[in-house]
C-alpha cells in the first residue's frame, strides 16, 4: 500500500502537469501566468509538508498521508471541473497543498516500512512514483490522440487520489514504531532536531531536484532551439532522462546493500556532473542526449537515498525530520526551473546547465559524510559528528 502512495502521486503529478495546456486555454491564461502557477505550487506544497509534519506528530503519519490524498481529490476534481479562474486557482492551491503533504507523508511512511523490513526500501519506492509519472503522461497522450482534453485525466485521477485515501485508513503502516506514545513528552522535547544534519541532508535533495527541473523543464527547448533537431527527436533528451531514472531507482537498493549508501552517493553526483558536461561540451543531439541520460542516474539516486538517511538522523522524531528534508524539495525544482532560463537561451542554453553540474559538486563533500550503514536499529549520531 505504500507502493500505491508513491506510484498515485506520480500519476498525479503528471497528470496535472501534461494538463496545463489544455487549462490554458480554457481559462485564457498567459504563459506568465502558467509560470506563477507553477510557482504558487511549490510554494502551497512547503506549507504542506508542515502540515504533514503536524498531523504526524499527534495522529501518525498514516493520517497525514491520507489527509493529503483527500485534498489532493478535492482539488483534482476542481481542476478538472472549474470554467471560473478564481476556482481553478482556489483549486491549484489546495493541489499545492496536498502535494506537500502527500510528499512528505509518503517518505515518512516509506522510511518506516525500510526500518520494520531491515533493508534498503526507498529506491523501489521511488521507481513506484517515476512509474506512475510516465503512465500518467501516457495516459494524457493517448487521450489527446482521441481528442479528448487532459483535464479529463485529472478528474479520473481525483477519483484514485481518494481512493488511496480511504483505503489507506486501513492498509497503511500506523504509527511509526520508533515513536513514544506520548508525543509531547519532557525527554521527547527535550531532543532536539539535528538542524546541521537536516541541512547537509537536504541539501542533496535540492541538488537533485535542481537537476530534474533543469532538465524537465529546459531539454526539449534546447534541443529544438538550440541544436535545431525535429519535434520527434527533441522529447528524446527527457525519455532517455526518465528511463534512467527508473533504472537508477531500480538498482538503487540493491547497490546500496553491496557498497553503502556513501559510495552509492558519491557515484551518483560524479556521473549527474558528467551528465551535465557532456550537455554542455557536446557537439551535438546526441551528445546532449547522452549526457541527460546519464545525469537521469543521479536524480534517480540521490532522492531515495537522501531521505532515507533523513529518516536515520534521529529516529525518534523521523517524521519531523522528512518533513523539514522535504522542503529543500521545492526550492530545487523552482531554482532549477528558473536559472538555465537565465543563464543562456538558443544555442547557448546548454550554459544553463552549469548551473546544476556546480550544485552537484559543491554538496559533494556531503554525500562523503552519509552513513554507510542500513541497519534500522542503527543509532544516530550526535550532531556535527562525522558519518
Amino acid at each position: 500500500m505504500v507502493c500505491a502512495g508513491y506510484a498515485a502521486q506520480g500519476l498525479g503529478y503528471a497528470a496535472v502537469v501534461t494538463a496545463l495546456p489544455a487549462a490554458k486555454d480554457r481559462m485564457d491564461f498567459s504563459d506568465a501566468v502558467i509560470s506563477a502557477i507553477l510557482l504558487g505550487v511549490c510554494v502551497a506544497a512547503s506549507f504542506g509538508s508542515g502540515l504533514a509534519d503536524a498531523v504526524a506528530v499527534r495522529r501518525g503519519s498514516r493520517s497525514a498521508l491520507c489527509l493529503g490524498f483527500l485534498l489532493q481529490f478535492a482539488a483534482l476534481a476542481g481542476m478538472s471541473l472549474a470554467h471560473d479562474r478564481v476556482v481553478y486557482l482556489g483549486a491549484v492551491a489546495v493541489y499545492g497543498l496536498g502535494l506537500g503533504t502527500v510528499d512528505a507523508a509518503n517518505n515518512m511512511q516509506g522510511v518506516a516500512l525500510q526500518n520494520r523490513a531491515g533493508v534498503p526500501m526507498m529506491g523501489r519506492l521511488y521507481s513506484a512514483f517515476t512509474t506512475g509519472g510516465i503512465i500518467g503522461a501516457l495516459l494524457a497522450a493517448a487521450l489527446a490522440t482521441g481528442g479528448v482534453s487532459a483535464l479529463t485525466l485529472v478528474g479520473g485521477v481525483a477519483l484514485l487520489q481518494l481512493t488511496v485515501a480511504l483505503t489507506g485508513r486501513i492498509w497503511l503502516l500506523p504509527q511509526h514504531p520508533a515513536r513514544p506514545a506520548d508525543t509531547t513528552s519532557p525527554a521527547r522535547r527535550r531532543t532536539p532536531l539535528p538542524r546541521a544534519a537536516i541541512w547537509a541532508v537536504g541539501s542533496l535533495v535540492l541538488v537533485a531536484y535542481v537537476l530534474d527541473a533543469a532538465v524537465s523543464t529546459w531539454s526539449t527547448v534546447y534541443l529544438s532551439d538550440g541544436l535545431k533537431t525535429s519535434d520527434a527527436v527533441a522529447p528524446v533528451g527527457y525519455a532517455a532522462y526518465l528511463a534512467m531514472v527508473l533504472l537508477a531507482r531500480l538498482v538503487t537498493d540493491p547497490a546500496v546493500l553491496r557498497w553503502g549508501r556513501r559510495a552509492v552517493g558519491v557515484c551518483a553526483l560524479a556521473l549527474g556532473t558528467i551528465g551535465c558536461a557532456l550537455v554542455v561540451t557536446g557537439p551535438g543531439a546526441a551528445a546532449a542526449i547522452a549526457g541527460f541520460a546519464v545525469a537521469g542516474i543521479a536524480t534517480g539516486v540521490l532522492v531515495p537515498i537522501a531521505f532515507a538517511a533523513a529518516g536515520q538522523l534521529l529516529p525518534d522524531r523521523s517524521d519531523e525530520v522528512i518533513a523539514r528534508v522535504n522542503v529543500f524539495n521545492y526550492a530545487g525544482a523552482v531554482t532549477g526551473a528558473v536559472v538555465p532560463g537565465l543563464l543562456g537561451a538558443g544555442a547557448d542554453l546548454r550554459l544553463g546547465f552549469v548551473a546544476p553540474a556546480l550544485a552537484l559538486l559543491l554538496v559533494l563533500p556531503l554525500a562523503r559524510r552519509l552513513p554507510t550503514r542500513t541497519s534500522a536499529s542503527r543509532k544516530p549520531l550526535p550532531e556535527g559528528e562525522p558519518a
